[in-house]
């Protein structure tokens, strides 16, 4: 979607112009979002469909494979028995680069925390259990491999942060994304021809003429009842004059 209002624009506003060129999104006097071309957030789309669709994309490269043994491991100790998903391994590392985007820099222990979960015990009350460590590890590494990540050190914190190139791919999904939901319902004017024009002001004069139908025919009404009280008012008299005669 491009911008309705080119007050954004324009250098003449420079407010408006660095907040246009510096922020992800902008909202417009209604409360419209007003999208940049190319320059789209992975926070305009649902973390879901994004997941989904980067791990289509991480499929085509030739460093993100999963290992052998991911038919059988489980991703945490919370777990009970492994994914049942054949391709769970992409959406994995699809998370993960997400995760690693927003988050960081971020570790492996942080990440295990967000992956765990609450294990089982019967009757026992549930105790949280963090998630695999040897499959965010390996899945990381494949990152790095691919250059979708890589590890830097700021201030105290360290751990991974997305490169440019995946933080490029992640923006290429959510616009791709957003395209197809404008592609599957776009808002088109329907284009007046003559013979719409023509079926609307036919309408427009049955409409008149049932209205000026109905006026006449109250007019009608209100005339007999007028008529009806005048003739009571004559017959009244005339009536009392006869009864008085008779008795």
């Amino acid at each position: 979607m491009t911008p309705k209002h080119n007050i954004y624009k324009s250098p003449k506003n420079p407010i408006l112009y660095w907040l246009f060129n510096n922020l992800e999104y902008l909202y417009t006097p209604k409360g419209e979002i007003l999208y940049r071309g190319d320059k789209m957030s992975i926070h305009d789309v649902y973390p879901n469909e994004l997941i989904e669709k980067t791990a289509e994309e991480l499929k085509k490269i030739e460093a993100i494979k999963p290992p052998t043994w991911s038919v059988f491991a489980k991703t945490g100790a919370h777990k009970e028995r492994a994914p049942l998903e054949k391709d769970w391994w992409y959406t994995r590392a699809a998370a993960i680069l997400r995760t690693i985007c927003i988050l960081g820099p971020i570790g492996v222990s942080k990440l295990r925390t967000k992956y765990g979960g609450k294990k089982r015990r019967g009757h026992k009350k549930a105790h949280f259990r963090k998630g695999s460590g040897s499959v965010i590890r390996k899945i990381l590494q494949q990152l790095e491999k691919a250059e979708l990540a890589k590890f830097v050190e700021k201030d105290v914190h360290k751990g991974r942060i997305a490169a440019p190139k995946g933080k490029a791919l992640l923006d290429k999904t959510a616009a791709a994304i957003l395209k197809s939901k404008e592609n599957k319902h776009p808002k088109k004017k329907k284009e007046k021809t003559a013979e719409d024009k023509e079926e609307k002001k036919s309408g427009k004069e049955e409409k008149q003429k049932a209205k000026k139908n109905k006026e006449t025919e109250k007019k009608k009404e209100n005339k007999a009842k007028d008529n009806k009280k005048e003739n009571d008012k004559i017959q009244t008299p005339v009536k009392e004059a006869k009864a008085g005669k008779e008795e």
